[in-house]
């Protein structure tokens, strides 16, 4: 079966100090433009897929250069709304700076989102059917939902359409501490998952409860961030028999040994079992849209009907190789290099 991807969200400038400076002492800073579910479609766009993104940018240079940069990358971009000063009177595009950390010292991200064209945009009138005809896959995020009660119904709006027209739907919990709180994203989250075949994320299994016995609260303290694979099976076996619906479920884990060098794992859950994928070491250029390139590898992995084991390692080399790459997409067309970094058994130290 030949996939025909959409996703939805909103698409970010961002800001960057050069050379590991400092936002509060810069006077230069370096452009790009992503966000989570755009990441994600560059992602596939870039290793031959049919992929195509949805969002609502202002009708001004920022808002045209930011979908220039997607369509430069063979994302589909014709679902994109580009939005009046009456439609969105803000007429803004959000942005977000990023400070990188080095050696010792963290990184640090500040948001400027509120009242962009996306966050003021009516997506009431929006026609779902239309939107989503033709494809075969939908992807969300749990960042859109965050931003407010437009972005929780277009959200559900986009569930439901999907389910009706018998989609594939993943959903990657992404839950962001500065957008909403804990519970919200807990209680929200919660009511996406009868929707969804393939999630992602380690939000989804300590974020949400069980809805048909709420007293038994969630699972967040039962959750080791670092899983040996006997734990995230159990975990995982909870989740599947919880929602029959979901056939695959992914999450990644990082080790961080310093800021300039990170390790990732992963695990999978599938047919009843749990692959656990190898664990690969690099330097770390531009961490950030690591985990939205392993959602894309999985997805590519689901896709092509790689073996499950394939498509975890897969996924964690999509991630890997991100990181050695500046700005949020992971622009890499080559395949058979990330199959390669996959599945390598030493550390990627060259």
């Amino acid at each position: 079966m030949k996939h025909k991807f959409i996703t939805l969200g909103e698409i970010l400038l961002r800001l960057t100090p050069p050379d590991h400076g400092k936002i509060r002492t810069a006077s230069v800073f370096e452009a790009c433009y992503g966000g989570s579910e755009a990441n994600v479609a560059l992602s596939l766009a870039n290793l031959g897929m049919d992929a195509a993104f949805f969002t609502v940018v202002p009708d001004n240079s920022l808002g045209k250069a930011a979908i220039r940069m997607l369509k430069s990358n063979d994302v589909d971009c014709r679902p994109v709304i580009f939005a009046s000063p009456q439609e969105a009177p803000s007429h803004r595009l959000g942005t977000y700076y990023m400070e990188n950390g080095f050696g010792i010292r963290p990184g640090k991200v500040i948001y400027d989102r509120k009242h962009s064209a996306f966050d003021e945009y009516d997506f009431s009138g929006l026609d779902m059917e239309k939107l989503l005809d033709g494809y075969t896959w939908l992807h969300v995020s749990g960042i859109t939902p965050a931003l407010g009660e437009k972005g929780k119904a277009l959200v559900l709006s986009c569930l439901e359409t999907a389910r009706e027209k018998k989609m594939t739907v993943s959903f990657d919990g992404n839950f962001r501490s500065t957008l909403w709180t804990w519970e919200e994203a807990r209680d929200f989250c919660t009511r996406c998952l009868p929707y969804v075949q393939v999630l992602f994320g380690i939000e989804p299994y300590h974020l949400w409860k069980d809805p048909g016995e709420p007293e038994k609260g969630d699972l967040k303290d039962d959750i080791p961030l670092q899983p040996d694979r006997k734990q995230q099976d159990k975990i995982f076996r909870v989740f599947a028999e919880r929602y029959p619906n979901i056939s695959c479920i992914a999450r990644h884990v990082r080790y961080t040994g310093s800021l300039g060098e990170n390790s990732l794992t992963a695990y999978l859950w599938m047919d009843g079992k749990t692959y656990e994928g190898r664990k690969l070491t690099f330097p770390v250029l531009d961490r950030v849209g690591g985990g939205d390139a392993f959602v894309a590898g999985v997805i590519y992995g689901l896709m092509n009907d790689f073996a499950p084991e394939d498509t975890v390692n897969f996924g964690i080399g999509a991630g890997a190789l991100k990181h050695t790459l500046h700005g949020d997409g992971n622009i890499t067309d080559d395949a058979d290099l990330i199959r390669r970094i996959g599945a390598m058994d030493s550390d990627i130290k060259r």
